[in-house]
């Protein structure tokens, strides 16, 4: 399984949450806690992150190695002031290739997308069924072969057909992906992060099997008038799980959280 992070707050390094804390993002590549299906995440690294002063596109870096062997996201990651982004590092599911196609953050405009699960023999399962339910514009948006980016494609149009908020996309997202599991009883898993530089919209939730880790935190002293949401818990604190079968949705003032009826 891959490791997510996110943060929205006051401005922040990247480097304090990826690099800094007794259990980073970088430590999580090699000594996870809370992972059943891998003891390593090697297979790449990403972050986004969006302009404090402008309403551009969130700014994009990728890389196939593992973290720990990236000699230049140490100093972009000190380099860059953000109020938010989204980071992650990669356990690839087998048979699926490793390059920059399949690394995330996914984006599209102002949102960055980020998935940790996966969909059970994607290639035979859902591969095609996702893709048939998509509009022509938004299927040819897909670069990659990865479940990832087809939940992502997904969760663009189901966004395109209610025109409502990022929270009901993403719950509209995973009743979809449900539906299409069921009738062959498909297993997956799919924790997803989104945001818009606004906010931060997250789920944990699965199909067959128990769903992955996943916590947040709100204005802590070490993040005062901050939200941070991570695979695992950076570093000592009131780290609050969340449920399964849920999805939250946080700005810098508060989180909520809300079951799914997936």
């Amino acid at each position: 399984m891959c490791r997510l992070l996110a943060y929205l707050g006051s401005p922040i390094q990247p480097d304090q949450l990826i690099y800094e804390p007794e259990h980073s993002l970088c430590i999580q590549s090699y000594r996870p806690q809370e992972t059943t299906t891998t003891s390593v995440n090697a297979d790449g690294v990403g972050i986004g992150w969006y302009h404090s002063q402008k309403q551009t596109e969130p700014f994009i870096y990728k890389n196939i190695l593992p973290i720990w062997s990236d000699i230049n996201l140490p100093y972009l990651s000190r380099y860059i002031e953000t109020e938010c982004f989204l980071a992650y590092i990669r356990s690839a599911t087998p048979g699926q290739a490793s390059n920059l196609n399949n690394c995330q953050p996914f984006y599209d405009g102002r949102l960055l997308f980020l998935h940790n699960g996966f969909i059970d023999d994607f290639r035979q399962s859902l591969f095609q069924p996702i893709r048939k339910s998509l509009k022509d514009d938004i299927y040819l948006k897909i670069q990659g072969t990865t479940d990832s980016e087809h939940i992502f494609a997904l969760f663009l149009n189901e966004l395109a057909s209610i025109g409502s908020s990022l929270e009901d996309a993403l719950e509209a997202t995973l009743q979809k992906l449900n539906y299409l599991a069921k009738p062959d009883d498909i297993r997956f898993a799919a924790n997803i992060i989104v945001s818009d530089g606004c906010q931060l919209v997250a789920s944990r939730f699965s199909r067959g099997i128990a769903a992955p880790s996943l916590y947040w935190l709100q204005d802590d002293p070490i993040l005062p008038s901050s939200v941070a949401i991570a695979s695992e818990p950076l570093f000592a604190a009131n780290w609050n799980r969340v449920p399964d079968s849920s999805i939250i949705c946080s700005d810098q003032q508060c989180t909520g959280v809300s079951s799914l009826k997936a």
